[in-house]
């Protein structure tokens, strides 16, 4: 059947989503932080620390790739320390979830700017006139309040994880097994006589779990605004 994966299908599609998985894990943290700083505070020099947030959106992916081969390659800045300590990130996974995880970053700071900014900063006062800490008021009013947001967010880092090219190639190279991801594997076979048949499985998989995924970000979007109304 055209839907029954082979092994090797479900191989490049384990290591996708492990990939685009352990993106979104790197990202939460800082970008949860970063989404907050610019939906809260105003400071000095604001404007340059957004470009350079979100610049990633628009260079081209080589860019970020090849920076990412600078620093953390088994030569680079940091990665000739991390590589003495046995924590390679060039051409392996690790490194390709690193590179997704820049990628991604932006649309994921952004969906969490976009969603601290509707919370009514009059809740979060008022929780603080009741003598809560600043960090209890993010987690107990900020963050739930904002979190169909976040899993927009979350959601959106995670479907761009899973279809990063550039900077992954360039990074950590298109290596059977451990980087070939969907869009790398469909790369291969296109580089291969009669492999056509091949590649429309690899689209149509790439499709359905993408239009799934943001599917259910919509829903999810959709039900809380409901629930809320």
């Amino acid at each position: 059947m055209f839907f029954s994966l082979s092994a090797e299908e479900l191989e490049v599609l384990k290591l996708s989503c492990q990939v685009a998985a352990f993106s979104l894990l790197v990202n939460l943290i800082p970008a949860l932080f970063v989404g907050w700083l610019l939906a809260r505070k105003e400071f000095w020099g604001k404007s340059l620390f957004e470009t350079l947030v979100f610049l990633p959106l628009v260079l081209p992916p080589v860019v970020p790739g090849y920076l990412l081969l600078q620093v953390f390659g088994n030569n680079g800045m940091l990665g000739q320390y991390l590589n003495a300590w046995g924590l390679s990130l060039a051409f392996n996974w690790k490194g390709a979830a690193l590179a997704a995880a820049v990628m991604g970053f932006p649309l994921f700071v952004q969906s969490i700017r976009l969603a601290i900014e509707l919370v009514d900063q009059r809740l979060e006062m008022a929780a603080k006139t009741l003598g809560a800490s600043g960090l209890g008021t993010f987690f107990s009013i900020t963050l739930p309040l904002a979190s169909s947001g976040i899993l927009v967010g979350a959601i959106l880092c995670f479907c761009r994880s899973l279809g990063e090219f550039g900077a992954t190639i360039t990074f950590v190279g298109n290596i059977a097994g451990e980087t070939r991801t969907l869009p790398l594997a469909m790369y291969s076979l296109m580089q291969q006589p009669d492999t056509e048949h091949q590649v429309w499985r690899l689209i149509i998989l790439s499709l359905s779990v993408a239009f799934f995924t943001l599917w259910f970000a919509q829903w999810f979007h959709r039900y809380q605004k409901n629930k809320r109304g």
